[in-house]
């Protein structure tokens, strides 16, 4: 059997919700659309705190689906930045599913990289600080 998943200690989740039927098909399971939705939300929330207000999407890097997320999951969001360059912020974000209140199972459902630029009023690009350097 494998080792239980638990959720990531020492990490803030981004963002938390819960998936509603209205966000299902017809057999029950969560659309990839509206996880990718949620997943762009989380990572943009960690971008914009990095660049201090707006940012836009300009690529999805990458996108895994690793299992089918259900209705009634709870699904808790971490994101981390993984590149900035003169306007652009990379993100990474891992999205994971508690489900069974009864006995709580954790599942890694998603993880994706995408990257966002940092705009002005304008919607133009504008610089970003560096990351911090690491001690």
């Amino acid at each position: 059997m494998a080792e239980p998943i638990k959720l990531p200690e020492g990490r803030e989740a981004v963002l938390r919700v819960l998936p509603m039927p209205a966000d299902a098909n017809h057999h029950g399971d969560i659309f990839g659309g509206w996880i990718m939705a949620q997943v762009d939300l989380a990572g943009g929330i960690l971008a914009g705190r990095h660049a201090r207000g707006r940012v836009a999407t300009v690529a999805v890097n990458a996108f895994q689906f690793k299992q089918p997320v259900q209705i009634g999951d709870l699904l808790s969001f971490y994101a981390d930045i993984v590149r900035v360059g003169n306007t652009s912020i990379t993100v990474y974000v891992e999205v994971y599913a508690q489900r069974n209140p009864e006995e709580i199972e954790v599942v890694k459902v998603t993880e994706a990289t995408l990257t966002y630029v940092a705009t002005d009023q304008n919607r133009r690009p504008r610089k970003v600080q560096p990351l911090p350097a690491k001690s």
